[in-house]
């Protein structure tokens, strides 16, 4: 069995006040290379929660996130800081592409910030991963410029930059239309089957979520239901 990129345990988020409210309760959970899975639930159950835990959104009441074994609990916030930058990919429903920079720019932003490489070769690789998902022509153009669905797939290119063996979606179709809908879910099935990378999606879209390797149910902010569909390709 491989060993796990990302591993819950025993992780609960509660948003302390008054009365108190639990957002996710007590789930052990461990995310394994090249699986394409689902996180689904009724709305306010703890999905996104779930998925902003795993990938080092937010940090756990109790219990601890471990990224390729190593606790992030006692991490320091630039540490974690550089796991997010380095292992994780983030595509949001809501793209949150800058406005006031071109999609060459905007999928350049994660290697900026890592700052492992030279400015040209930053470019380049924006270039090839637009280029990847059929925006080449595009690559001058601002977000506004742009359709829903093809925004979508820069933040899909933004989320690769840094070549995260790990990409977390939360509801990456959910503003889309049925065709842009169908276009970005294939990206995110082809980063799996071609590219080899895990991909994990909080998804309310039943459809898409009966394709994936991997269910994982969520209700009332606990683990209901893990079910593995099939083999990860």
């Amino acid at each position: 069995m491989s060993a796990a990129l990302i591993e819950a345990r025993g992780v609960s988020k509660v948003l302390a006040g008054i009365v108190p409210v639990t957002l996710v309760q007590d789930i052990s959970l461990a995310i394994l290379p090249r699986e394409f899975i689902a996180i689904t639930g009724p709305s306010g159950s703890g999905k996104s929660s779930l998925l902003y835990l795993l990938g080092l959104l937010d940090l756990p009441t109790t219990g601890e996130v471990l990224i390729d074994g190593q606790s992030t609990t006692v991490m320091t916030e630039d540490e974690r800081a550089e796991v997010r930058l380095t292992r994780l990919g983030f595509v949001f429903q809501f793209h949150f592409l800058l406005p006031e920079f071109s999609i060459t720019e905007n999928v350049a932003l994660p290697m900026r910030a890592l700052g492992r490489l030279p400015p040209r070769a930053i470019v380049a690789r924006a270039e090839e991963l637009l280029d990847s998902f059929g925006l080449g022509d595009h690559r001058h153009k601002t977000p506004d410029q742009l359709s829903g669905g093809q925004r979508q797939r820069v933040a899909v290119a933004r989320a690769l930059a840094n070549d995260p063996p790990v990409i977390l979606a939360d509801e990456p179709t959910g503003s889309l239309d049925s065709v842009s809908t169908t276009q970005v879910f294939g990206i995110l099935r082809d980063l799996v089957a071609l590219r080899g990378k895990t991909v994990v999606a909080v998804t309310h879209d039943l459809n898409l979520a009966s394709q994936m390797h991997r269910r994982i149910h969520v209700v009332d902010g606990r683990l209901a239901n893990d079910e593995t569909a099939a083999a990860p390709a």
